[in-house]
């Protein structure tokens, strides 16, 4: 079995021979790609955000500083950091900072209850939080001491200040549980020899999207998703000339690497961060920034579509727009087709691992009906009947997967895998779909 963070189910042996040998898993963490990708495409830009722009260079630098500026606050390799970012600079920062410390970030969307943000530090056993400063819907500060004084594991707290507001807590402050405070931007400290690290290990956590009550915490690794981004990269013929809106939390993994951010920075591309999907930002910045390539969820497609007569915008530099997370419409998607004037992309991902796309060649026909084919030829789709067998294309059934970049299990989850996972090691992803003759899904909407 190949090491994993404890808590975790691993690849069996075979398995893991077998995505080596095929080339899909290559041995590289995604942070040590980043210091690759800052060799390769070091002037170019890598981050674009209400102004500011980030070189590759200059991304890599912060990363490499943040990172000597956790480990010289106390965070060690292994340990489990929140992070409960918007789509800001800091949050890609903080991200490849706190994997190259060693650490490993567990994403949290923005907002979160506090109850579930306690669960969240509570299985994971986390040990730091990165979040705003200030929120509408929460107090940072209040939230964060009471779950420190709750139990034994988080300690350490770093704050992103809003802009033009200096940070409460100076340089660092200790409450009366002994949990530092400390603002995101005095983080810093001269870099450090590079840790060694295997890829195999989880690079971080994703939340599972079906999941009420405590939170069922998908780990993924740094070989799998690397293999996830490159891979969707190539399918969706991502270049250093494309720029990326990520609209999208960055935190969900339809932002972060179907191909996304991820996936932008891996070929040289530039990222837009935009604070949320609202229309009138996002199609401005469409125009402004000449983007390229969006990821949407259909209600925000609908969104942007509508407000299109108010918005003057000039969207002619967009060639694709990725459309996800819940099966739309089809008059949703054949209304942004002849409105953007774009090729669309029907996308079916889950923080399992599971990613299915159309391709860019495909008939318009297929593009409207289908949630597209499996990313990768390793993939393995089911589709089975109440006794789990198989049943014929075309007939209706659960959706099963196996893959190099499909988990084995959730983190210290052992109730919960027994529900969600074969024991063949097929991911149950509770849908429903059919596959069509020519080995396109089509997912029941919910």
């Amino acid at each position: 079995m190949a090491s994993m963070l404890k808590g975790c189910t691993p690849w069996p042996e075979e398995f893991v021979d077998r995505y080596w040998s095929a080339g899909h898993w290559r041995g590289n963490t995604l942070d040590n790609l980043m210091r690759g990708w800052a060799l390769q495409y070091g002037p170019r830009t890598a981050l674009v955000h209400d102004g500011t722009r980030l070189t590759y260079a200059h991304l890599n630098r912060r990363v490499d500083r943040m990172a000597a500026g956790f480990r010289l606050r106390g965070l060690r390799p292994g340990q489990r950091v929140v992070v409960q970012l918007p789509n800001v600079p800091e949050f890609v920062i903080t991200v490849f900072a706190l994997m190259r410390a060693g650490t490993v970030p567990v994403f949290c969307p923005v907002p979160y209850p506090a109850s579930r943000l306690a669960d969240l530090v509570r299985i994971t056993q986390a040990v730091g939080y990165v979040g705003p400063a200030a929120h509408p819907d929460f107090d940072t500060a209040a939230t964060t001491a009471d779950i420190a004084a709750q139990g034994p594991f988080l300690r350490r707290v770093f704050t992103l200040d809003a802009p033009g507001t200096s940070s409460p807590y100076g340089g660092l402050t200790t409450d009366p549980s002994g949990c530092q405070y400390s603002s995101l931007g005095s983080i810093d400290a001269p870099p450090e020899p590079a840790l060694a690290q295997s890829a195999d290990q989880v690079a971080f956590f994703l939340l599972s999207g079906g999941t009420a009550g405590p939170s069922a915490l998908v780990p993924r690794t740094h070989d799998d998703y690397a293999h996830q981004v490159r891979a969707a990269a190539e399918l969706v013929s991502l270049t250093e000339d494309d720029v990326y809106l990520a609209a999208l939390p960055a935190e969900s993994n339809f932002a972060f690497g179907c191909p996304g951010i991820v996936g932008t920075l891996s070929v040289g591309g530039t990222v837009v961060l935009s604070d949320s999907p609202d229309p009138a930002a996002c199609l401005t910045a469409i125009g402004r920034e000449r983007v390229t390539v969006t990821s949407v969820v259909p209600a925000v497609a609908r969104h942007w579509l509508d407000a299109l007569p108010s918005v003057r915008a000039d969207l002619s530099s967009l060639r694709l727009v990725q459309i996800g997370g819940a099966p739309p419409h089809r008059e949703t998607v054949e209304r942004a087709g002849a409105a953007w004037d774009c090729r669309l992309q029907q996308v079916l991902d889950m923080p399992e691992g599971l990613l299915t796309l159309t391709r860019l060649t495909d008939p318009a026909e297929t593009v409207l009906t289908t949630q597209g084919r499996p990313l990768s030829p390793a993939d393995e789709i089911r589709i089975v009947d109440a006794d789990g067998k198989d049943v014929p294309d075309g007939e209706p059934g659960e959706l099963l997967a196996r893959g190099p970049h499909t988990v084995r299990g959730y983190y210290r989850a052992p109730d919960h895998d027994a529900r969600s996972f074969t024991t063949d090691g097929h991911f149950r992803t509770g849908l429903l779909a059919r596959r069509t003759p020519d080995g396109n899904l089509v997912v029941a909407r919910a």
